[in-house]
């Protein structure tokens, strides 16, 4: 039976579950769900999980709450939440035992780079702009290392509580095409949600600086051309039925044109695509959107209408109040990538501003070449501590709670999308089973506390992504990991490429450092 027939009783049952003893979680005391057209029958029961009760978030001083509950999945979705009961559980289910282990809906990694993976742990201290121009020195040559790199990002966030990763792709310039098939094999082989953004830019490297525009221009693709090119793309891999979408993703102000913002636009708007990229991430890039638009940024993509609750955007560090004003007017989200920020100097975003204005924030590890990793656990921890220190009223301090909420209810909504993110009947199935028997979450204390706070080492135990269980005993049904590690390992002397640009920074640095006012 499809959900269409289940979804009018799901509503129902929504409006009729008592809330009694869990205040804000949807509880049906339910073995199997009777609508007009039959039975649905569970596909696994999870039996006696604990789960956190959601009650006065974001209340300085509340302590979690939980509760143990019983969680049925059926034909993608939450099915059923009741308390625990040591009843049989429905017929034909797979039966998972979940005694003190801890069940959350999945989180986002809702913003990386995966071709980033074969420069982590290279590029030496330096600001973005200088960074970028390291990085660009170590291109992608082989199809094959597009595909290696997602599946390593998608197994990286899928085992640090992630069900969901938004991918600015970089793509291999001359097969872009077979660039964005790589990505897609390689999330259908995880399993794990996957909105593919790839970066567009219309407009030279150099004139990502303040003053670039006086430096001879590298090559650029035609606006023309790189929307056709998206059009293309967008009619061959974008499947949302099948968990796989396509995002549009100019990279942002500084490598792209008006024409370019507006015609991604009107693309989103023809195939209701969600709309994604970089904003104010260094206090360069403000420079140089008073050389260039001769305003703020955020003001200037405003007037294209590129704002709104279909766009999330990355990074946010140098916002004007009124820039936070109109995220806050128009819907759009702020992803906060705290790691990369800290790597490469670029500053800390005004988190706590940014929620108390009404603005939604989810969370992104960013590329692993200025993190330099895909772990979830290291980006909640420091994205919700390093703000402790913007602002000494501890009442405003986030919570393990509220960090859980932004990580997977403010992704889900930066991405336009109400259809997964909670623990909740009638949701998607995007959940995540944490083990509390590891030594890392031991002693035991206040489970989601020590996940987001401490240092969680290999605490997945499984993960649902739509319904379907990919990850078991904390590893990715779809990967086998010693292969994978042996085709990484092929790439070891990758990097002596020999048409390697090792000049190229050392051309910007000089502008670069007259541009921030730094002694050459």
């Amino acid at each position: 039976m499809g959900w269409e027939g289940f979804e009018p009783a799901a509503s129902r049952l929504k409006a009729e579950c008592s809330t009694t003893e869990l205040p804000t979680r949807v509880l049906c005391a339910l073995t199997t769900i009777t609508t007009g057209v039959g039975v649905l029958t569970m596909n696994y029961w999870i039996r006696s999980a604990r789960v956190p009760v959601e009650t006065a978030t974001g209340e300085y001083g509340t302590p979690c709450q939980y509760e143990t509950v019983d969680v049925g999945i059926a034909d993608r979705h939450i099915a059923a939440i009741q308390p625990a009961s040591s009843q049989a559980p429905p017929a034909g289910s797979t039966v998972i035992d979940a005694a003190d282990r801890l069940l959350l809906p999945g989180w986002v990694n809702a913003h990386t780079h995966s071709m980033e993976m074969w420069t982590r742990g290279l590029i030496p201290p330096l600001p973005l702009e200088l960074w970028l121009a390291e990085l660009y020195t170590h291109p992608i040559q082989e199809v094959e290392q597009i595909y290696l790199a997602a599946l390593l990002t998608a197994v990286e966030t899928l085992t640090s509580g992630g069900t969901t990763v938004v991918d600015h792709l970089v793509l291999i310039p001359g097969h872009e095409i077979e660039s964005l098939a790589a990505a897609d094999r390689a999330y259908r082989a995880t399993g794990i949600r996957a909105y593919i953004a790839p970066l567009l830019q219309d407009e030279p490297f150099e004139y990502s600086l303040p003053g670039g525009r006086t430096l001879e221009p590298s090559a650029a693709m035609l606006t023309t051309d790189v929307l056709a090119l998206m059009e293309e793309i967008v009619q061959t891999f974008h499947h949302p039925e099948e968990g796989m979408q396509i995002a549009i993703a100019p990279t942002g102000i500084q490598l792209c044109s008006d024409d370019l913002f507006q015609g991604c636009a009107a693309l989103s708007d023809r195939h209701n695509l969600c709309r994604h990229g970089h904003l104010l991430e260094t206090l360069a890039q403000v420079k140089l959107a008073r050389e260039k638009l001769g305003r703020s940024a955020v003001e200037h993509l405003a007037d294209l209408s590129w704002l709104g609750p279909t766009t999330s955007m990355a990074h946010c560090v140098w916002l004007s109040d009124r820039d936070i004003e109109l995220m806050a007017e128009t819907g759009t989200t702020a992803i906060h990538n705290p790691l990369s920020n800290l790597r490469l100097g670029s500053g800390i975003a005004p988190l706590l501003k940014l929620r108390e204005r009404g603005v939604n924030v989810s969370f992104g590890c960013d590329g692993a070449a200025s993190n330099d990793g895909q772990s979830l656990f290291e980006v909640l921890k420091i994205g919700s501590m390093l703000h402790n220190i913007t602002d000494f009223d501890y009442r405003h301090w986030i919570s393990p709670q509220q960090v859980c909420q932004m990580a997977s209810a403010g992704g889900a909504r930066g991405l336009n999308c109400d259809r997964f993110g909670q623990l909740a009947v009638g949701q998607e199935a995007d959940l995540v089973l944490y083990r509390p028997d590891d030594l890392s979450l031991l002693p035991a204390t206040d489970p989601l506390g020590q996940l987001i706070w401490g240092r969680p080492g290999d605490v997945v135990d499984s993960v649902w992504v739509r319904g379907r269980r990919i990850l078991r005993n904390g590893r990715v049904l779809g990967v086998d990991r010693t292969e994978l590690m042996q085709k990484l390992r092929s790439y070891d002397g990758w990097l002596g490429v020999p048409d390697r640009d090792s000049t190229r920074r050392d051309r910007l640095e000089k502008l670069y450092r007259s541009a921030m006012d730094l002694p050459n």
